[in-house]
C-alpha cells in the first residue's frame, strides 16, 4: 500500500504540523465536476462509498511544485476500478487535469494529493446496479517532504491480511478494516505500525506501506502474492538496482526480518522509513542502516527531480 499509517503519521507529525500552513476547510474540493470549500464538500449518505466502502482510491505526493509519478498513480487506479467493475466517467488526461487544477486552485506546491472513487449514490441495499453514477473526489492538503526521519517500531499483528483469497491486493479499494484492526493492535502495544501475515503466514505488508529488509547485502521485499504493488516499492527497486545493489522479490517470514541488518517501509505518502524494531528484536543498531541511508538519498533525488514529475503550472 501506499498511504501513510496512521501511527505513522502521529509518530513523524505532531497534530499541529498542519495547521501552520492553513485550515483544511480553506481548501478547494473537487466533486463530481464541481469544485466546493472543504467545509462545503460533502457527498450522499446513501453513497456505496460510505455504506460499503465500495470504491477505490490513489494517494500521490507532490514536491515543490510537481507531482511525482502522476502517470502511473493514474494507471493503477484505472486498473483498480477495472477489477471492481467500475467505470470512471473520466479518462485519464481529463483526471489528471483534475488533479494538477486541485493544486493550482490551493496554491500548494507540497502536497498529499487523494482521489477517491466510489461506486456512487444508490439504494440500501449490496446490489451496485443501483448506483447510476460514481462518485469522484479529488482533494489535497499541505504534505512536506519528510524522508530521513527517525526508525520505527513495529508489532507483527494476528490480523491476516484478506488478500489474494478475497479482495486482490492489486486493488487499492476503500475497504481497509483489517489494516485498521491490525493499527490498533500496535496502537494498544505502543507500537507505531503491524506487520500484516498473509495467510500462510508469511509477511504481505505493514498496514499502510510495503515492506523491506536487507539481508546479506540484498535489499529484499515479499512478493506481490497478498500486498499492493507498491509505486514506491518499484521505484525503490529500480533505485537499488541502478546503485549495483543485488534486489530480490520473493516470500518472507517474520524470521527473515529478525535477522534483517536493516529494514525499511515504503509508500507515497510514507516515502522510506527506517524500522529499528520488530516484535522487540532490535534490527541491525537500531538506526539508519548505511544501504537504507543510501536509499533514502537515492529517492530524495528522484522526487525532487525532472523525471517522472508533471509540473503544476502545466496543463
Amino acid at each position: 500500500m501506499n498511504e501513510i499509517p496512521g501511527s505513522l503519521m502521529a509518530h513523524r507529525f505532531p497534530l499541529d504540523s498542519h495547521s501552520k500552513v492553513g485550515d483544511l476547510y480553506e481548501l478547494e474540493v473537487f466533486i463530481n465536476g464541481k469544485f466546493f470549500r472543504g467545509n462545503e464538500a460533502c457527498v450522499s449518505v446513501w453513497d456505496h462509498g460510505l455504506l460499503f466502502g465500495d470504491g477505490v482510491f490513489e494517494g500521490i505526493r507532490a514536491y515543490s511544485g510537481g507531482v511525482y509519478k502522476l502517470d502511473e498513480h493514474i494507471t493503477r487506479l484505472f486498473s483498480s476500478a477495472k477489477a471492481i467493475s467500475l467505470v470512471l466517467e473520466y479518462n485519464p488526461q481529463e483526471l489528471k487535469n483534475t488533479v494538477l487544477e486541485t493544486l493550482r486552485r490551493n496554491r500548494l506546491q507540497d502536497a498529499h494529493i487523494r482521489i477517491v472513487v466510489t461506486r456512487g449514490m444508490g439504494q440500501p441495499g449490496m446490489n451496485p446496479s443501483t448506483c447510476p453514477q460514481p462518485t469522484l473526489v479529488v482533494m489535497a492538503y499541505p504534505f512536506p517532504p519528510t524522508l530521513g526521519d527517525k526508525p520505527v517500531r513495529l508489532i507483527t499483528s494476528t490480523v491476516r491480511r484478506k488478500a489474494p483469497h478475497s479482495v486482490d491486493a492489486r486493488v487499492k479499494s476503500l475497504n481497509y478494516l483489517d489494516s485498521i484492526l491490525a493499527k490498533l493492535q500496535a496502537i494498544a502495544s505502543g507500537m507505531d505500525d503491524a506487520i500484516m501475515l498473509d495467510i500462510s503466514g508469511h509477511v504481505a505488508e505493514v498496514t499502510g506501506a510495503n515492506i523491506f529488509a536487507v539481508i546479506n547485502g540484498t535489499v529484499s521485499t515479499p512478493s506481490l502474492s497478498a500486498c499492493l504493488p507498491g509505486i514506491t516499492r518499484e521505484t525503490v527497486l529500480d533505485l537499488s538496482m541502478g546503485m549495483g545493489l543485488p534486489v530480490m522479490e520473493r516470500s518472507m517470514t517474520p524470521g527473515d526480518f529478525y535477522v534483517a541488518e536493516e529494514a525499511f517501509l515504503t509508500g507515497s505518502g510514507a516515502e522510506v522509513v527506517p524500522v529499528g524494531e520488530i516484535d522487540g528484536r532490535r534490527i541491525g543498531d537500531g538506526t539508519v542502516g548505511s544501504i537504507t541511508s543510501m536509499i533514502i538519498e537515492a529517492y530524495r533525488k528522484s522526487v525532487l527531480g525532472q523525471d517522472h514529475v508533471t509540473k503544476i503550472d502545466n496543463e
